[in-house]
């Protein structure tokens, strides 16, 4: 069931898409969605996860199964959520892959591509087509994308994984300006690494740790100290874009990362090996 009561309801009676919805940022969205009293339709490929979370959940929670690099059951399950509930107000495309830890370019391979553009880029762009299709008419809906810090900094993620991302922020910035003509609001969080999901447990350095050891490595290699970031947190920054309160947010690439993209350590550390401790 719910962790919490909410007062306020931010998402009443919406209607929302969220693939990758089983598990990790994708579950904790559905739930907080739920929560703030959105009919939930959540979209994966472990069927059993998705029709637990929605057991769970109950009331105003569906599963669909649907494999975002296919346009087909992309959509199959927009037309299968305007059926049930007669619209789509947001549309949430999370669902993604990573293919390796990090990797020097002359390791990285043609299949490697395939896949992570195949579902990270192609289940993206399917996302937005289909539920632009059914928004447009509407007049207004919201399309979110989960990409990553990789769009703002380099160094920490495989190149078909990065390429991936950035075209996703490209695209969005392309159709916030199309659809903005029609009411439709497009946004992209882009968290850095979140405990507890798979792509943080494949990063370099992390992979095979067991969880708590993971979060406490996590922890350290952050910027923002005394902070890890989680699902819920992603959540949370989706639930705003989703939500009136952002009503004319679009464009926006919301960088979750604690500061990590803007700040460049190699001073201080350098500024502390000569004896200069950071103020």
């Amino acid at each position: 069931m719910a962790s919490f009561q909410t007062t306020h309801r931010r998402l009443e009676s919406k209607v929302v898409i969220i693939t990758g919805g089983a598990s990790g940022i994708g579950a904790s969205s559905a739930t907080l969605f739920w929560e703030h009293g959105a009919f939930v339709v959540i979209a994966d490929i472990r069927d059993e996860l998705g029709q637990a979370l929605v057991g769970k959940l109950g009331k105003r929670a569906s599963y669909v199964h649907c494999d975002v690099s296919k346009e087909g059951d992309i959509s199959s399950l927009v037309d299968t959520t305007v059926a049930k509930h007669g619209k789509l107000d947001v549309m949430y495309n999370n669902a993604g892959v990573v293919d390796r830890p990090w990797s020097s370019i002359l390791e990285s391979i043609k299949a490697d591509m395939d896949r992570v553009v195949g579902v990270n880029l192609y289940g993206a762009f399917y996302g937005a087509k289909h539920a632009a299709r059914v928004m447009v008419p509407r007049r207004g809906g919201c399309i979110l994308f989960t990409t990553s810090s990789c769009t703002a900094i380099s160094g920490f993620a495989s190149h078909p994984y990065m390429a991936s991302k950035c075209a996703i922020v490209g695209m969005a910035k392309s159709l916030a300006g199309e659809l903005g003509q029609h009411g439709i609001r497009v946004n992209c969080i882009s968290p850095h690494a979140v405990a507890g999901t798979r792509i943080s447990s494949e990063m370099k350095g992390l992979e095979g740790m067991p969880a708590e050891a993971s979060k406490e490595a996590l922890g350290e290699m952050g910027n923002l100290k005394g902070q890890v970031l989680e699902p819920e947190s992603i959540a949370q920054a989706a639930l705003f874009l989703a939500s009136d309160e952002a009503n004319y947010v679009s464009g926006l690439n919301l960088l979750v990362d604690g500061g990590f993209s803007v700040v460049n350590p190699s001073l201080m550390i350098a500024a502390m090996g000569m004896g200069h401790p950071r103020q």
